[in-house]
């Protein structure tokens, strides 16, 4: 990237059919804001992206904003990106919908930085973070939404700074934008201690971002990001957990997933039987899958393909509930919402007796979050692994279309392995053909519905069990639970484990 200046400000008449209609809708967005900025400081990409560059934003305006003394907020610089909306309209970059929908991916981020005594000119690194987050965008295809969080685990500016996670949230001053390719809503950029970014997971992004704005040296009511902030907002006010731990416990968490290191092992057969040919994931091995079941597969993806376009694996760390949004993009993970179709011809249903499942700790640690902030809610939670297309999902009892019975509480279905347990049903998915990969991508979640089967005590005993591993202290490794009543055992292993290429 270099910095240059170009001109922010309207376009010369002879000039105005050379300047990109989605471009000039922001760049009036901004001159509302800043009206005596006309020509902001900017970063821009060298090569730009639809030219082969790495850099997917095609320019990052710098503004400093003086603040508002009348609402507490203090001086800070303003940071707006160009270019994961449709910036041209002619395909060079996003595909052209119409006005109606979203304009690319329909946001562009925007970051509040704290201006420090003295500062002349805005840092530039904020404009490096918004290009990674916005490469993964591009190459996920994954949206953000505001709520949502992202574990970044290292200092946002490379310091020894202690914010080094983020939460997104609407930009306070920035309204969408009707451009002629679609609408453009701004996506604030929320810098976040560790122990913020776990409440916002146990609980939900958008009840963090409310108690954020009530402290102002942690952001204020335009969350501001304070990179010299060395205090989380419990250790400025303790009462604070207690807000977190009522949410918890009257609302549960919006975190419907994340990415993960994780596998299962099915325990009810030794890894040399060969009669079952689904595309199972047993231990490491994958099966592999017959001529018939192959042409099974293919016909289920025609048909898949035909019923239904919503990703069955969405994009992780979301907390968005009750937002539309067009299926040309894959949404972030949703909560609440889940119906599916799971084509039956794919393969025919085998149970399973015992069933063995395998976390990094970082994964882990987010097992009690998943009992006690979504499980006991009725809602489910999906961990996503970062090494292949292996997906479990956590879902309360009374599956809709479940193939897993209180007769048969693990049971596989080609590639969808669930497991019922006392209040639980994990409900695994892995794809070891590009077939498989295709149906499922074709396809969503089943519905859900809740049902207790037995007691709250045996839930309040699994938290017990795993409870250490809710603490901030790292953990010896590794680690094994076990329920042989329920044939159902956990470990949480070192991330080498989870490196291997077997894995």
């Amino acid at each position: 990237m270099d910095e240059v200046r170009p001109t922010s400000g309207p376009a010369a008449p002879g000039l105005a059919s050379l300047f990109p209609p989605g471009l000039q809708a922001i760049y009036g967005e901004c001159r509302r804001l800043y009206p005596d900025q006309a020509n902001p400081l900017q970063v821009t990409a060298i090569v730009k992206y639809w030219l082969g560059g790495p850099d997917p934003l095609d320019y990052i305006s710098m503004y400093r904003n003086m603040g508002c003394a009348a609402q507490d907020v203090q001086e800070h610089w303003h940071y707006i990106s160009f270019g994961l909306s449709d910036l041209y309209g002619d395909n060079r970059v996003h595909e052209f919908t119409g006005q109606e929908g979203p304009s690319g991916f329909g946001f562009e981020l925007t970051f509040r930085l704290k201006r420090e005594v003295g500062e002349t000119a805005p840092p530039t690194w904020p404009a490096e973070l918004m290009q990674g987050l916005a490469r993964y965008v591009f190459q996920s295809e994954n949206t953000f939404c505001s709520g949502d969080h992202i574990s970044w685990h290292n200092p946002l500016d490379n310091s020894e700074s202690r914010i080094q996670h983020m939460l997104l949230t609407e930009d306070p001053q920035m309204t969408p934008v009707h451009t002629p390719f679609g609408l453009v809503n701004f996506l604030q950029i929320v810098g976040v201690c560790t122990e913020e970014l776990q409440a916002a997971q146990q609980w939900n992004g958008q009840g963090m971002l409310e108690l954020l704005r009530g402290v102002h040296v942690a952001g204020g009511p335009w969350l501001i990001t304070d990179m010299r902030r060395g205090e989380t907002i419990f250790d400025i006010d303790p009462h604070l957990q207690e807000c977190v731990d009522q949410g918890i416990e009257t609302e549960g968490s919006n975190l419907s997933g994340v990415s993960a290191k994780c596998v299962w092992d099915d325990l009810s057969r030794p890894p040399e039987d060969e009669e079952d040919s689904r595309s199972i994931c047993i231990g490491s091995q994958p099966r592999r899958l017959s001529e018939k079941d192959t042409e099974q597969i293919r016909e289920a993806l025609r048909k898949g393909l035909e019923f239904n376009t919503k990703a069955a694996l969405p994009p992780i760390n979301s907390q968005r509930q009750g937002h539309d949004r067009p299926q040309s993009r894959k949404d972030s993970l949703e909560s609440e919402s889940s119906a599916a179709i799971v084509p039956h011809e794919l393969v025919r249903t085998r149970q399973l007796e015992s069933v063995h499942l395998k976390f990094n700790q970082e994964s882990g640690t987010l097992l009690p979050l998943c009992l006690r902030g979504r499980l006991l809610h009725g809602r489910h939670f999906t961990y996503k692994s970062i090494n292949g297309d292996t997906a479990i999902t956590f879902v309360s009892t009374g599956v809709e279309g479940a193939f897993a019975t209180e007769e048969h509480p693990y049971a596989a279905h080609g590639p969808w392995l669930q497991v019922h347990t006392p209040w639980l049903l994990v409900h695994t998915q892995t794809a070891s053909s590009a077939y498989v990969l295709h149906v499922l991508t074709a396809c969503s979640y089943v519905t859900m519905s809740p049902q207790i089967l037995l007691t709250e005590e045996f839930v309040e005993q699994m938290l017990g069990d795993l409870s250490e591993l809710n603490t901030r202290e790292e953990t010896k490794l590794p680690k094994e639970y076990s329920w042989p009543e329920n044939k159902l055992k956990i470990s949480v292993l070192p991330d080498s484990v989870f490196d291997s290429p077997l894995q």
